[in-house]
């Protein structure tokens, strides 16, 4: 039997206590473990103690969707823990995440991280969890998770997100974005091996292949984040080895990175210029429509009534 892996995030599982909150913080504790959920816990159970919902109105599960999800979960764990209501007599029913516990019991876990509500009222607990994720401090991954699951399962948006914890609609959607990465890489961004930044950039590569040999080339020569983005444009498009090189040659000037910086700020989102003999691209990165639409409002104004 496969246990869960251990050491990385736990999504909102890392914002509810196990137990009593104390009354002093304890020393070098997170607020996590500081500030209690009313209506929730948060425990592993054992998977063979859940029962599923029998108002569940999904029958059929997809297969290949279930596949990827037990290899992310083999990978790296569960990050989005399900949420279940207590039955009595030790056993739990299932309100959210079916497809979390049908991968888990197929990739053999004995036990599931659960949130426990004692509360059918969901609009309280997804403000408590939020009200959560404002104070905590949680690494990038758990973080993407906290944001997908709240967003997935308990009907948070883009925008009461950004506004509760105070960050942008396209920090929101880059942060969410880390959970693309393959499981090799995100295990090292949970490690704290790698940041972030360089996640984001490393997400620019095609194939998972190629994102975990720049995570461990980012590793192993120390690049910076804006030396990996360059190095991921240069490997990106699969050119010619002789056609990489002599793109190397081609690195974008000063001014023109300078341009791209303060673009970057100004739309909020990542922004490439390249730079070649006879003309140049620019590169504006969207994660979703909306975040399209945010970017062409600031560009062009928005539209007119």
């Amino acid at each position: 039997m496969s246990e869960r892996k251990g050491g990385l995030g736990r999504g909102l599982g890392a914002l509810i206590p196990t137990g009593p909150v104390p009354a002093e913080p304890a020393a070098g504790s997170s607020a996590a473990e500081q500030v209690a959920v009313e209506g929730a816990r948060f425990a592993e159970l054992p998977i063979d103690a859940i029962v599923p919902n029998h108002a569940q109105p999904r029958t059929v599960f997809d297969e290949d969707a279930l596949a990827e999800l037990e290899h992310s979960i083999r990978e790296v764990g569960l990050l989005q823990p399900i949420v279940v209501r207590e039955l009595g007599g030790g056993s739990y029913e299932l309100i959210m995440g079916e497809r979390r516990w049908r991968a888990s019991q197929r990739v053999g876990l004995t036990t599931i991280p659960a949130i426990v509500r004692s509360t059918p009222d969901t609009d309280m607990l997804r403000d408590a969890l939020l009200e959560n994720l404002h104070r905590s401090q949680l690494n990038p991954l758990e973080e993407a998770a906290a944001y997908q699951q709240l967003l997935a399962d308990f009907g948070a948006t883009h925008e009461e997100l950004a506004r509760r914890i105070g960050r942008s609609r396209p920090q929101i959607s880059n942060t969410i974005r880390l959970l693309n990465l393959p499981g090799t890489v995100q295990s090292k961004v949970a490690a704290g091996v790698l940041s972030a930044g360089h996640a984001r950039a490393i997400l620019g590569l095609s194939t998972p292949e190629q994102m975990d040999a720049m995570a461990h080339r980012v590793i192993a020569e120390g690049l910076s984040v804006r030396s990996t983005e360059e190095a991921v444009a240069l490997t990106g498009g699969g050119a010619p080895e002789r056609h990489r090189k002599q793109s190397a040659k081609r690195l974008v000037p000063e001014a023109a990175a300078a341009v791209a910086e303060s673009l970057s700020d100004r739309l909020e989102t990542r922004v490439k210029v390249d730079v070649g003999s006879r003309k140049g691209k620019i590169t504006i990165e969207f994660a979703t429509l909306e975040d399209l639409q945010r970017v062409a409002d600031i560009i062009t104004g928005p539209p007119t009534a």
